[in-house]
């Protein structure tokens, strides 16, 4: 590959990345179709790769996708569709004159997608998926992955999901007040999930990756911005930033995990703490206890380490009784067990364990196995332990975190 396709390329992956979901929700705007959209855009960028090398990269990339993409959706409408039926779809024809916009005149529909993604006429399990796929670009494998379906089965209900928002004639518009209820949950949820995928890779070495924690993030201030009292939305902006806060900190320089009770609080990021802790005191203020105001929380109380030197566990263990009675999980249950370990002592960690050990769903989670393997070994449970760390280390992909899973594993052996 010779210079001119390297930069072409690159910068094809660049405007994929910063302005996929951008453009997507531009297009889908005007059509409902998020699917033409989807196949408008790749078309777009097959054409940036084959004309940018001999060209050169046009100075305003995403203005010249657009247009590109526009002149497809119109071909493609044009094929689909005759008479009265074309009349409102052909009207993007009269929008090519728009061709000179700039990146910086672009309306960002983002939010509105989003939204319409999470409208109750598609079904509930598809919605973040769909949020995940349409504005950031997700293929469905990656998704099917994080959401523990085979990626054919991910694939059927997407395509299904977009085929109602065009056929239902499902609006592009944040919802009222009273109408937000269940669609904000499953927008934040999606915003969340697009933080988690980031924050896996903490080095940034994954191209699927790079960014995503940092456009979950963006993602959580633009609908923070437009719903500034909503106590969910200030909590999962809380969360995100606590977490991010201690990205510095959660490997050392030879790229080794560092579990939170180790990490060295001078690698926190103090101006990313105390914005957060400034979201959670407005969320307070409105006197409404949410899940994520309460996960936030959970963050806070372990930061407050940096100042005291210690960490509040009985504080902690109050937080995850919380949350457990109004959104009660699988994780939210085991690391309730992990603070009352800390609280009451191991014996009492592990009973609760014990407690939660009949949910099938935990069997192939490596964070249970990883807390019944260090509350064995505290125990003195030797044979106990070694066998929980072989189950966590066979579930964990992250070559680093296996990697400690398997120096803890290591001192069962010389004790």
């Amino acid at each position: 590959m010779d210079g001119r396709q390297e930069m072409a390329r690159a910068a094809a992956e660049a405007a994929a990345r910063q302005s996929y979901g951008k453009l997507v929700a531009y297009l889908a705007a005007r059509t409902r179709d998020v699917a033409g959209a989807e196949d408008a855009l790749a078309e777009a960028f097959a054409a940036a790769l084959e004309r940018w090398p001999r060209s050169g990269v046009p100075e305003k990339p995403e203005a010249w996708l657009l247009a590109v993409a526009r002149r497809r959706g119109v071909d493609a409408v044009r094929r689909r569709l005759t008479g009265e039926a074309a009349r409102d779809h052909l009207q993007l024809i009269a929008e090519e004159a728009e061709a000179h916009m700039t990146s910086k005149d672009l309306p960002d529909e983002r939010l509105r997608l989003m939204f319409a993604c999470a409208h109750p006429a598609i079904e509930s399990s598809v919605r973040a998926p769909l949020i995940l796929q349409t504005v950031l670009g997700f293929d469905a494998a990656t998704i099917a992955s994080a959401f523990l379906v085979s990626p054919a089965t991910m694939s059927q209900r997407l395509v299904r999901a977009k085929n109602r928002i065009r056929e239902a004639g499902i609006p592009f518009r944040v919802p009222e007040r009273a109408e937000l209820g269940e669609r904000l949950g499953a927008v934040l949820e999606a915003i969340y999930a697009t933080f988690a995928e980031g924050w896996s890779d903490p080095a940034g070495t994954e191209t699927r990756r790079r960014n995503l924690a940092s456009e979950g993030i963006w993602l959580g201030r633009l609908v923070a911005s437009l719903i500034p009292d909503e106590p969910e939305t200030l909590g999962l902006l809380a969360l995100m930033l606590f977490a991010e806060a201690r990205r510095a900190a959660r490997r050392s320089p030879e790229g080794d995990f560092v579990p939170l009770a180790a990490q060295d609080t001078a690698y926190w990021d103090d101006a990313l703490i105390d914005e957060a802790e400034a979201l959670l005191k407005r969320a307070a203020a409105r006197r409404i206890i949410s899940r994520y105001q309460l996960k936030a929380a959970v963050q806070s109380a372990h930061t407050e380490r940096r100042r005291s030197g210690s960490t509040d566990w009985a504080a902690i263990r109050q937080l995850y009784d919380a949350l457990m009675a109004i959104a009660g999980s699988p994780v939210v249950a085991i690391n309730r067990a992990v603070a009352i370990a800390e609280a009451e002592g191991a014996v009492a960690g592990l009973a609760t364990l014990d407690g939660i050990g009949a949910d099938r769903r935990l069997a192939e989670y490596q964070p249970y196995w990883a807390a019944r393997a260090e509350l064995s070994a505290r125990l003195g449970r030797t044979a106990d332990a070694a066998e929980a760390y072989d189950r966590a280390i066979g579930l964990e992909r992250d070559p680093a975190l296996r990697r400690f899973l398997q120096t803890e594993r290591g001192k069962l052996v010389r004790n």
